[in-house]
């Protein structure tokens, strides 16, 4: 009898093991399938005292992640002046800037939309998964940035 107790509570276990494998396994392919979305308030951002004047405007960004594909849309208004460029870029510690990573397209006015695809490295997954990865857009009267926001979960 006792065996019998021990069997079955071994089985328990095993079958329990079993079924959180196979539901983190479908939670994990259903993530890669569908993609991870983060998101970006994009604020002002003067770089410097001469263009702070000139550093207007909000807007917000999704960015999501499939594999290692990373697709951006968004939407910006009130810039200063029209839109020049939009880039995603990598800092090496969170809210601090860092280099380009990639351009996007950009409508080149004070309002309008932004959107592009890039593939990232394994250490750029890590900076978007760890907050280290942000959208930002230049103006022609802002040209060192006009607004910028960093994407989070």
């Amino acid at each position: 009898m006792k065996n019998t107790m021990a069997m079955k509570t071994k089985l328990m276990g095993i079958a329990t093991a079993l079924t959180v494998a196979v539901v983190l396994l479908v939670g994990n392919t259903i993530d890669a399938q569908s993609g991870t979305t983060f998101k970006a308030r994009l604020t002002m951002c003067p770089t410097d005292m001469t263009t702070r004047a000139n550093t207007t405007g909000s807007g917000s960004a999704t960015a999501v992640l499939a594999g290692n594909k990373l697709t951006v849309s968004g939407t910006f208004e009130g810039l200063s002046s029209p839109a020049t460029i939009a880039q995603i870029h990598g800092g090496q510690i969170k809210g601090v800037r860092g280099p380009v990573i990639s351009d996007l397209t950009i409508s080149k006015e004070a309002s309008g939309t932004v959107s592009g695809s890039l593939d990232l490295t394994p250490a750029q997954l890590e900076d978007l998964k760890n907050g280290r990865i942000y959208i930002q857009i230049h103006s022609e009267r802002a040209p060192n940035g006009s607004i910028w926001g960093w994407f989070m979960r």
